[in-house]
Parts: structure tokens; C-alpha cells; sequence
């Protein structure tokens, strides 16, 4: 962004957002916003997921003695401006990479979540872990929350069950509780095809429900786990591992999962 070009790419939007814009090209955007309130809710939004996500895994971060100086070896003089358009990718790779946190995550959060005894989460146990980056991730999207809508959902069922390997499987009906369903998305969950329902109330308040699959083929009554203001209700059946998200009160959120488990067990 220039002077000269005044076009404002999404990638533009981002760099702003994350903070990493010069200055000059920081106050023109800034100007710029003021114009465009729609462009401005969208920063608003990635800002504050980035927030969550932050808090979310604050309890694992740690830097490592070296990491300031492996930023400083490379000066930014010495960086092409197309190789410095293409690094603002980065900030947005990150929220994505939070899902797959548990299994394969690399940097300041995986090495403790990978090296503390009572995390060391395989198979079917990280499904509420992954249900809870998810949900962090895709719940305050405001423009893309999911892949395949409403009103498509015969569609969603036929596309995932396939994709898992689940004949018949259900999208839960969740409107006597006052959630409506908002669609879905693939996603991968221990490195096998997985399953996310995303629903919402009349208030605006989301919640998500996650399939996975379950190697191990073992069963679990239902159990809770919360990371901050996110709260979890997963259990598993048979060769299914389910979990239903959001932050929401932990009564309704059981009540949802009873109701998710009566109509996925029918």
C-alpha cells in the first residue's frame, strides 16, 4: 500500500490487524477504516480470535533462550519487499495451525504440551482439546464460521459421513434448546477425517459439536473439561469420539450434549 496505489488487499487488512504494517502505511490504513466499517469489523474480529486464541494456550507458552536472536540475524533491509508481502501470511497460518496444537504443533507451544507427563494426550483423549481449538478458531469467524451451510444439510451429512467412513451419520437437531444449526466443515482430527456442527442461538452465542473417529473402539461416559472461558463436553462410543463446545453455562452445555448423545445413539 502506497501513495500511489491506494488498493487495500486482505492481506493489507491482516498486516494491520496483527500489528505488523511500517507506521506511515499503519496511519493510512487507519484512515482508510474509517471509511470502510465493514473492513474494520472484519480486523475487529480477527483481533479479538486472536485474543482468544492467546489465552487459550497462554498456559503453555514458553520462549527459549536464542529465539530474539534468530529474529535478528535476519535484518528486514535484507528482505525482498515481495518475500515481505508473502511472510504476512504467517499471523493467519497460526490461528489454523492451533488446531492441529495437540497432535503436531511445533514452537513456543508444543514442546511443554508435548513434554508434561499429564498432557501427553494420543488418540481419541486430545479429541476435547481439538474440539476446543476449533471452536476457538472458527466460532468468531464472522464471514466463513463454516464450509457447507443450513441449508444444505442433507448435503453436510452425505459429504461427511462419506469423508469418515459413517454410514448414516446425523446432524443433531438442536432448536428445542434454541440453537440453530449454522452448517459445518472437514476437519482432521488425529490425522483421520473429522467432523464440526456449528450452532447459534437468538443472542448470537455458538456453539460447536466435533466427530471423530476412535481407532481404539472404546467407550467413556460423558466428561467435562474447560480451558478458560471455553467449556467441553465429549464422550466416546465405540469407534465415535463426540464433543460439544462453546462458552455457554455448563448446564445448557450438558443439555446439549445429552441431546446430542440421544439423537447420535438413535
Amino acid at each position: 500500500m502506497s501513495e500511489r496505489n491506494p488498493t487495500v488487499t486482505e492481506a493489507d487488512l491482516h498486516a494491520f490487524a496483527d500489528g505488523l504494517l511500517p507506521a506511515d502505511d499503519h496511519a493510512r490504513l487507519k484512515a482508510w477504516l474509517v471509511e470502510n466499517s465493514e473492513q474494520a469489523d472484519q480486523i475487529s474480529a480477527w483481533q479479538a480470535q486472536n485474543a482468544s486464541i492467546k489465552a487459550l494456550f497462554a498456559p503453555y507458552e514458553m520462549s527459549k533462550e536464542g529465539d530474539r536472536e534468530l529474529v535478528l540475524r535476519i535484518p528486514a533491509s535484507s528482505v525482498p519487499a515481495a518475500a515481505s508481502r508473502r511472510l504476512r501470511w504467517l499471523p493467519m497460518a497460526a490461528a489454523s495451525l492451533a488446531i492441529f496444537l495437540v497432535g503436531a504443533a511445533t514452537g513456543h507451544f508444543g514442546p511443554p504440551l508435548l513434554t508434561q507427563p499429564d498432557l501427553r494426550l494420543t488418540g481419541i483423549e486430545a479429541l476435547p482439546r481439538q474440539a476446543q481449538s476449533a471452536f476457538v478458531v472458527y466460532a468468531s469467524d464472522v464471514r466463513h464460521p463454516v464450509e457447507v451451510g443450513a441449508d444444505q444439510e442433507a448435503h453436510l451429512a452425505t459429504w461427511l459421513g462419506k469423508r469418515m467412513n459413517v454410514a448414516g451419520l446425523k446432524v443433531p437437531s438442536l432448536s428445542a434448546l434454541g440453537f440453530q444449526l449454522v452448517g459445518g466443515r472437514l476437519l482432521p482430527i488425529n490425522g483421520t477425517p473429522g467432523a464440526l456442527f456449528m450452532y447459534e442461538n437468538a443472542s448470537g452465542q455458538r456453539l460447536t459439536v466435533l466427530v471423530g473417529s476412535n481407532k481404539d473402539n472404546t467407550t467413556t461416559s460423558f466428561r467435562f473439561t474447560s480451558a478458560g472461558t471455553v467449556e467441553t463436553f465429549y464422550w466416546i462410543d465405540g469407534k465415535l469420539g463426540y464433543a460439544v463446545t462453546g462458552e455457554i453455562s455448563r448446564d445448557m452445555l450438558r443439555r446439549v450434549a445429552d441431546e446430542c448423545y440421544k439423537q447420535f445413539s438413535s
